[in-house]
């Protein structure tokens, strides 16, 4: 199976933060960085972006809940 390339607008759809956020949890490394397929393309793996969502938290829970 090969992986789905996402558009940023795509990813910020699926992650619900805003193009502020999305960039500085790149900077930051809090979200993976895209594959750049061109001078001014950029794309996301879906798998990437799906390992990241199921790495969150789940709802409800505080890191000091879980410890």
């Amino acid at each position: 199976m090969t992986d789905q390339l996402l558009r940023r607008k795509e990813v910020r759809a699926l992650i619900g933060l805003s193009e502020t956020a999305l960039k500085h949890a790149i900077r930051d490394g809090r979200f993976p960085p895209p594959c750049q397929l061109g001078p001014r393309c950029f794309r996301w793996r879906q798998s990437d972006v799906d390992a990241w969502i199921a790495a969150l938290p789940e709802k409800g829970t505080t890191p000091a809940a879980e410890a």
